[in-house]
């Protein structure tokens, strides 16, 4: 009989791996800068939230999105309405479900290269 461990174990591939440190890098400078988390990677079949975060009142949805470069025009051009939609629509159900009367706000955390951080505030919203 096979065990499951030994896949479970298995390295995660380097964009998984850059992925996973990047939003570990993301969560720690949001941290220090106040927020507090709530969830990480909140997961449904509309789609996935990376970072969950409460600042004051405030509910907080962050996509963390990584590029080595801005060669075709860099982390946050890379979120398309379609993503945004699928992030809202995510949203909405954490939103119904854990806090109905929160405010909500989306934030974008890109990071360029050597772990360039840009805090993108309202980057959209529930439209």
């Amino acid at each position: 009989m096979a065990s499951h461990s030994r896949l479970d174990n298995k390295p995660k591939a380097p964009h998984l791996q850059r992925g996973t440190s990047t939003e570990q890098l993301a969560c720690n400078h949001l941290q220090a800068s106040g927020l507090k988390l709530l969830h990480q990677n909140y997961r449904l079949r509309t789609g996935e939230i990376d970072l969950i975060m409460r600042d004051g009142n405030t509910i907080v949805f962050i996509e963390v999105r990584y590029r080595k470069n801005n060669r075709y025009g860099g982390a946050i051009c890379s979120i398309d309405p379609r993503k945004q939609a699928r992030i809202i629509r995510t949203a909405q159900h954490y939103l119904q479900y854990r806090s109905p009367d929160a405010q909500a706000r989306f934030d974008v955390i890109a990071v360029e290269g050597n772990d360039d951080i840009h805090w993108v505030r309202n980057a959209f919203d529930l439209g």
